[in-house]
């Protein structure tokens, strides 16, 4: 008997037959009469079995209703795939198969305390099935006996009362999509995923996304050599304090976009095992982690990527960053990368190669602690946008930015606004030929004594020093390099 195509495992009083086509009846009793683990099971349980799989018993779902009541599954769309998808679904209430006014949304009127989901075997998505659905406070997937199931993306997006999921008798060895499988839902405080197999799965972005009442999680069984997206998967998780990323493979991500932004309580994140050989896109990673103090990147191997602009921005705690093995070689934006880091005294960008970057607008403003940089390593041949780059860099006192090319520059407001300790400025090289908005260039620049400019540019300056603060300002032409 060749039983290649099909797979036996008994759980409790029920078999789980994994099979392409649906089994007929001969062939099934022929398979349980040669199989003597089979044999031993009563008659009942075999019509059990038949009703189970071929019916709606294979998966049970049970709700409690919120106390904000609404909508508690999404089959109410109008086209005709969903209508098909409908008849996957039986729905009993308070343990009876009773129709209620509005179909899929709960009234006061309806006195409902309990909601049976019963889920045909042909239902292989479960995407975007309980979407927005107000009306669920709790939800147990009392009986999970199949593997058909393959999308569970926005599977409970914007479930903004769900409160209690239970996920342990999940099975999800086929399902390849969890994308926003749990967006915004803002009431959840635990969640546990180590029943899941996601071996198979490739989209994990958006999972965990708005999940602000979320404490614990636990994802220390995720296998996810698969996945290729990991944007937004923890953004605005704002009341998680830990986070166990240890068994997270990321060797074929190419998107980290937004995955930890605003995750506010974090104290540290340990993303030393990461591969990130194949990510080109890491804009706004670690945006508002503001109790993060230090990340260490060493290890990371960047060659692939193409945008950080704002990665770190907005870390307010951060004091220490290390990275020294960035490779920037194909990066093409840095605007705001460390915006609003108003801790770090003290960066090392050395490494730093920017021969392809066309934006680095915003890349130090608001940093308040930073008392300099070195940027001579920095080459802006293919730069337009230069502006608010050192805006509000309150400690700053010293800029030497003789070897910047602003040749293709044709936006520079606020590029040194508010930077009201920087005394002296060596400008030398910069080109204003191109710029059409230098508007508040030097606004709040009290205690700047000193720009070293080429005497080509000094006229096309002038124009934009207004204040009088700076009516002692002396403009020297010296070329040091």
């Amino acid at each position: 008997m060749n039983n290649s195509w099909c797979n036996f495992c008994i759980k409790s009083k029920y078999i789980i037959i994994e099979i392409l086509e649906l089994l007929d009846e001969k062939r099934l009793l022929q398979i349980i009469k040669e199989n003597k683990k089979l044999q031993k099971l009563m008659e009942k349980d075999i019509i059990d079995y038949k009703n189970n799989y071929k019916n709606f018993s294979s998966i049970e779902i049970e709700i409690k209703p919120s106390e904000n009541l609404g909508k508690f599954i999404n089959l109410d769309n109008k086209d005709e795939i969903e209508k098909e998808r409908e008849k996957n679904y039986q729905i009993y209430f308070n343990d009876s198969k009773v129709e209620i006014k509005n179909k899929y949304y709960l009234n006061e009127s309806d006195k409902v305390t309990k909601i049976k989901i019963l889920v045909g075997y042909k239902e292989k998505s479960f995407g975007h099935l309980f979407m927005k659905c107000d009306g669920i406070g709790t939800i147990n997937f009392k009986r999970f006996l199949r593997n058909n199931i393959e999308d569970m993306c926005d599977m409970f997006y914007e479930c903004t009362y769900l409160k209690e999921i239970n996920l342990t008798n999940f099975i999800t060895d086929n399902v390849t999509d969890l994308s926003y499988m749990f967006y915004n839902c803002s009431s959840l405080k635990e969640l546990d995923f180590t029943s899941f197999n996601t071996s198979k799965v490739k989209e994990l972005n958006g999972l965990l996304h708005g999940c602000t009442s979320l404490e614990k999680v636990d994802i220390s069984n995720f296998d996810t050599i698969n996945v290729t997206d990991t944007g937004k998967m923890f953004e605005k998780c704002v009341s998680l304090k830990e986070l166990d990323l240890s068994n997270i493979n990321t060797r074929n991500v190419d998107s980290m976009n937004k995955m930890f932004c605003k995750c506010i309580s974090l104290k540290e994140i340990n993303v030393s095992n990461f591969i990130v050989d194949n990510v080109d896109k890491m804009c706004y990673m670690f945006c508002g982690c503001s109790s993060l103090k230090s990340i260490d990147l060493s290890t990371w191997n960047t060659e692939s990527v193409q945008d950080i602009s704002y990665m770190f921005s907005e870390c307010s705690s951060l004091e220490e960053i290390n990275l020294s093995s960035f490779n920037t070689s194909y990066t093409n934006s840095m605007e705001g990368l460390f915006y609003g880091c108003t801790s770090l005294k003290e960066i090392d960008l050395s490494n730093f190669n920017t021969h392809n970057v066309d934006k680095i607008n915003e890349m130090f403003s608001k940093c308040i602690s930073l008392k300099q940089i070195n940027l001579s390593n920095f080459v802006t041949n293919d730069v337009f946008n230069m502006s608010e780059m050192f805006s509000g860099c309150l400690s700053l006192k010293k800029l030497y930015l003789s070897n910047f090319n602003t040749d293709e520059v044709n936006e520079m407001r606020e590029m040194f606004s508010g930077c009201v300790a920087l005394e002296e400025l060596d400008i030398y090289n910069f080109n204003f030929a191109n710029v059409h908005n230098k508007e508040n260039i030097f606004f709040g620049c009290k205690s700047l004594k000193k720009i070293n400019l080429s005497p080509e540019q000094i006229p096309l300056l002038n124009t934009e020093i207004k204040e009088d603060y700076l009516k002692d300002l002396k403009i020297t032409s010296e070329n040091f390099l």
